[in-house]
This record gives C-alpha cells, structure tokens and sequence, in this order.
C-alpha cells in the first residue's frame, strides 16, 4: 500500500507530472500567457496525485475489502470535468472577439500528462508533453507569422 512503505514509483509518477508540467508552463511564462509556469505544473500535479490515489484505493479495495467494482475510470473523468471548469475560466469574450481558448486547451492537455505519469505511461506524457510544445512553440510562431492577420 501507498502509505506502508516506500514506492519508487510514487515519487517518480509526480516528479514526472512536474517536469513535463514545467514544460508546458515554461513556454506560457515566455510568451506572457495566462496559466504559465506554476498553474501547469500543478495542474499536472494534482492530475497525477488524483489518478494515483484512485489507483491506490482501487488496489485497498480489492486487498481489504475483496471489492472488485471500485472503478478509478470515475476519478479520471471527475478530473477532466474539473480541468474544463478551470479551463472555461480563462476563456474571455469580449467585443465579438474569443481570448483564452488556447490557454484553456493547455491546462487541459497539462492535466492529461499528469493522468498519464499518475499510470505510470511516461511514454504516453512525454510525447503528448513534445507534442503540445511543438504546437505551442513553431506552429504558434507560423501562426503569429502568416495567420494573425486574417
């Protein structure tokens, strides 16, 4: 169990979250964007430690208690619920024009890797992490280039 002994794994999964986080919010802080450096790491924290803990309790109740229908799918989709409630919050609309959507899409894909370290599917975090930064970083500069405009 998580709090019998220690677990290389329980402290790998979250220290995961926090550098591929860190990656995500590195490129927001340089850009002066909302949700940068420190709210995706945490959000990729807290997504991490969420799955674990599920995980966790789904391994008690099927030691102690012999229950098999605990189902840690439920905790996963409650934190996506969670990440879109705070990614709605820095969608702003004013005067016919949209800001924030992206913003809003990065803390939502920041709390997808910290799902995927808190399983333990650091080769799922890492390419969704390079991924994400390779349409923040080039694509937004092609945008900004030859989109920003129209």
């Amino acid at each position: 169990m998580l709090f019998d002994d220690f677990k290389l794994e329980m402290f790998l999964r979250p220290l995961a979250a926090c550098v591929l986080g860190a990656v995500i919010g590195w490129n927001r802080e340089l850009k002066k964007h909302p949700a940068g450096l420190r709210t995706q790491i945490l959000v990729a924290l807290g997504s991490c430690s969420f799955t674990l803990s599920a995980l966790e309790l789904t391994s008690v109740m099927h030691e102690q208690y012999l229950q098999e229908n605990s189902d840690p799918v439920r905790v996963i989709a409650g934190i996506v619920g969670g990440i879109g409630f705070l990614g709605a919050g820095s969608i702003i609309q004013s005067g016919g024009d949209v800001r924030g959507v992206t913003t809003a899409a990065t803390v939502w894909v920041t709390g997808a890797i910290g799902i995927a370290c808190g399983m333990g599917a650091y080769t799922l975090a890492l390419v969704t992490a390079g991924l994400t930064a390779f349409v923040l970083i080039p694509l937004g500069r092609l945008e900004q280039k030859y989109l920003q405009d129209q």
